[in-house]
């Protein structure tokens, strides 16, 4: 059984390692009202360094912008080295994708020009203030499917919990104290105008994806049910076809040629 506040503390001193390495004084994170950026934020606070938490709007659901400012008032509330500010984004969004669509941009890349928006917000502040941007997603999202926009979300100087599964941030909240109406909220993108969660999008719940990327990589040799057939082959299909966010970019080497 994983002792989750050592493990807590662990990954605040190896955000605070790397910061020292790298005469960094400010940590700045997207917190969106969800569990990942919750956890990581509060890690991030827990270190003693200046955290600023920024909540980043675009047509925002009310539910996720209020999740989002609760949990930067917890944040205030508990650690003193924590500033935040709401830099609302719709506007430069909306500027933006009514020149996109007249080009014929679909709704898909409309959304990851929302996460691109947030990048650019969070190193114009981290620029600014000797700081660098720490990353939010988790091991399923960033090494499992894919589930997350090339430089956008995926656009940060440091990871601290992308070796954890889903689940595993979950436990790391409890032993945090991250607000129960986060920990009990749908994981979402926050993306969409619908609102639909992750779990809509991908097909599959975090837990079936978790134990599907546990067999690939130590296979159980059990006979698998229909359902777990049918999230294996969802999963291999994404790890497939995102492939490309989760590997360096290909270089041209002329050694081979």
């Amino acid at each position: 059984m994983e002792d989750w506040k050592k493990l807590s503390g662990q990954i605040s001193a190896w955000i605070m390692d790397y910061a020292r390495k790298n005469d960094i004084s400010t940590l700045v994170v997207g917190v969106s009202g969800g569990i990942d950026s919750a956890v990581t934020s509060a890690l991030c606070a827990n270190t003693g360094l200046r955290t600023i938490a920024l909540n980043m709007p675009i047509h925002q659901d009310s539910s996720q912008y209020d999740l989002s400012n609760q949990h930067i008032g917890w944040l205030s509330s508990n650690w003193e080295n924590v500033e935040s500010h709401i830099i609302d984004l719709t506007g430069t969004f909306d500027s933006i994708s009514s020149e996109l669509i007249d080009k014929g941009v679909d709704k898909l890349a409309l959304a990851n020009t929302r996460a691109r928006l947030r990048m650019t917000a969070l190193y114009s502040i981290a620029g600014s203030n000797n700081g660098i941007v720490v990353g939010t997603g988790n091991k399923i999202e960033d090494f499992g499917v894919g589930f997350f926009t090339k430089y956008g979300d995926g656009g940060v100087d440091i990871s601290p919990i992308a070796d954890l599964y889903k689940s595993e941030v979950y436990s790391l909240a409890e032993v945090l104290g991250v607000i129960q109406e986060i920990r009990d909220a749908a994981p979402t993108d926050g993306l969409w105008d619908d609102g639909r969660t992750d779990e809509e999008q991908i097909g599959a719940t975090y837990g079936e994806l978790e134990w599907a990327m546990r067999e690939t990589e130590s296979p159980s040799g059990a006979e698998l049910t229909d359902r777990q057939r049918k999230v294996m082959d969802r999963y291999l299909h994404l790890n497939s076809t995102n492939s490309h966010k989760m590997k360096p970019i290909p270089v041209f080497s002329r050694d081979d040629h």
